[in-house]
């Protein structure tokens, strides 16, 4: 592969919620670190669709034997920013056997009647699995943010509530890899109309997107506050400009590559005498 079409540098390292960052100051039209075009990104995907496979298998192999180590994707955006496509294309390879996935839609009643954590707590990934939480624990200090259902005393708690909860994952086993796919308001609004023209796409929309469209300035703060709050060394968050989805698609496959290879996954090795298990095979 040529070198135009591989990344500069880690996207963990490139899209890292650090000091001092803004979300208004990300173009989300660019593709920091990434120099090809969108047939290079496609190319890319599919090249390293294979290793992602493998390690998910060896991830789900140690688990057989006894490991602890497990991966949770958490996706956050603003609606139509491609959330879906993430699954498909990245998540999609790998063995549907070894990937948790949840949506979390509003909660029920008796969601309600217990700490906004509780159904959270319920869904984190097995030991072995990868976990995906297709919008998360972050809806409770964002859109309730954005309303005004929780003021700020009970907002701060949550912040300090969900990194506890992330830490507790963390000290478990688990390789929490949070992404925000940050999309501009345009690229919402022709995405949407996308929808209305395309009979395959129509059941997709909602005039509930509207409603929340009309708030997206509160959404940006909200988000840059929860980024501050609760981007840490154990789970830090990353955003990545999502205007050209093949690009959120490589970034997101890159950060999974690298949270699997960080595990420093191992097969498994049997307890077997593999002589004798060969002989037998053979006279069978």
């Amino acid at each position: 592969m040529a070198d135009s079409a591989t990344f500069d540098d880690q996207p963990s390292k490139l899209l890292k919620v650090g000091k001092g960052f803004s979300l208004e100051s990300l173009d989300p039209g660019s593709t920091p670190g990434y120099d090809g075009g969108k047939a290079d990104g496609e190319q890319l995907l599919g090249e390293l669709d294979g290793k992602l496979t493998q390690l998910q298998e060896q991830l789900f192999a140690e688990s057989r034997t006894g490991g602890k180590k497990r991966v949770l994707l958490v996706l956050q955006a603003m609606d139509t920013a491609g959330k879906g496509g993430i699954v498909n294309h990245v998540m999609g390879q790998m063995n549907p056997q070894g990937v948790q996935l949840k949506s979390f839609k509003a909660p029920t009643p008796e969601e309600q009647s217990y700490d906004f954590l509780w159904r959270i707590e319920k869904e984190v990934p097995a030991a072995g699995m990868v976990g995906v939480f297709d919008r998360s624990h972050y809806e409770d200090v964002l859109i309730h943010r954005v309303h005004h259902w929780a003021d700020a005393e009970e907002l701060e708690r949550r912040y300090r509530a969900i990194n506890e909860f992330e830490a507790r994952q963390a000290a478990a086993g688990t390789k929490i890899v949070k992404v925000m796919l940050h999309i501009s308001r345009d690229e919402q609004k022709n995405r949407l109309l996308a929808r209305l023209e395309d009979p395959a796409k129509q059941w997709k929309y909602s005039s509930g997107d509207l409603k929340e469209r009309a708030f997206w300035a509160d959404y940006m703060d909200a988000y840059q506050t929860a980024l501050d709050k609760t981007s840490t060394e154990l789970a830090p968050w990353h955003v990545v400009p999502a205007n050209k989805k093949w690009y959120a698609r490589i970034v997101v496959q890159q950060l999974l590559l690298e949270a699997l290879e960080g595990l420093n996954l191992k097969w498994p090795v049997p307890d077997l005498d593999m002589d004798m298990e060969r002989e037998l095979v053979q006279r069978s």
